[in-house]
């Protein structure tokens, strides 16, 4: 067995009640950190001065690594769920959604609601694409399944970057159900947002919406493509024949 392997088994399949705390989360995610990987981590995740991500720390985790510490503390309380959200160290954020994505799929009504609440106050810790992505379509997106989807709305018109993604990104929880309408709906309202990552997102967003639904995708983009943004527009048109990715790389 490598050395890997024996961290990776050392983490045991759930945590006591007595250890269920954001110290000890905080502890083993630090055990199986890699300096090396929280190194190109830093550089992935663009934490340079005036970038997105600009000063995130890192212990440096594998995906596989931070879902089983996750799946320990499954049943972390949602207070220390708070605590770790608010950890400097990305993983520990990251974790944290993991946890609560977990919770919201196990709550009942008023847990969920206490959950979606929750989260929404906290979206200011949840700062950086791979947050919003891990946890907007299982808690924001489900959640307003039900409705109220107006608050949708104000996080799409949000200044903060991270509320305009998660706007989006939750539309994923419809298009799931074939429902296209409110991804259709957030995406008109940021053709114009002038970020990078919003462009990615949405492009991601009329992706999906176009695996299930071609026609429904390509009626949007005759409509919008002229003047989306490029990289926006890629995204979107990623899986299109070569001859059909031209035509409407043409537009505009």
């Amino acid at each position: 067995m490598s050395l890997r392997a024996k961290r990776v088994f050392c983490v045991a399949p759930q945590a006591t009640r007595s250890n269920l705390t954001a110290k000890a989360v905080t502890r083993d995610l630090r055990r199986l950190g890699s300096p090396s990987r929280a190194r190109a981590s830093r550089w992935y995740f663009k934490t340079g001065k005036g970038e997105y991500g600009e000063g995130d720390v890192f212990f440096g985790l594998t995906a596989a690594e931070l879902r089983g510490v996750a799946a320990k503390y499954r049943d972390l309380p949602l207070h220390e769920i708070g605590i770790l959200l608010n950890n400097k160290v990305h993983e520990c954020r990251a974790a944290a959604l993991a946890i609560l994505v977990r919770a919201y799929g196990r709550a009942d009504r008023e847990g969920r609601e206490r959950i979606f609440r929750f989260y929404l106050a906290r979206t200011h810790r949840i700062n950086n694409w791979d947050l919003v992505d891990l946890s907007a379509g299982d808690i924001v997106g489900e959640h307003f399944l039900e409705g109220g989807r107006e608050r949708l709305t104000r996080l799409a018109r949000s200044t903060w970057l991270w509320d305009r993604r998660i706007a989006i990104i939750a539309t994923g929880a419809f298009i799931r159900r074939g429902r296209f309408a409110d991804t259709l709906r957030i995406a008109r309202l940021l053709l114009n947002d002038e970020h990078d990552l919003i462009h990615k997102a949405v492009g991601w967003m009329l992706r999906e919406v176009g695996k299930r639904s071609p026609a429904t995708e390509q009626k949007f983009l005759d409509r919008h493509a002229a003047r989306m943004p490029r990289t926006m527009l890629r995204y979107a048109i990623e899986k299109f024949p070569p001859r059909k990715r031209a035509k409407y790389m043409a537009m505009g």
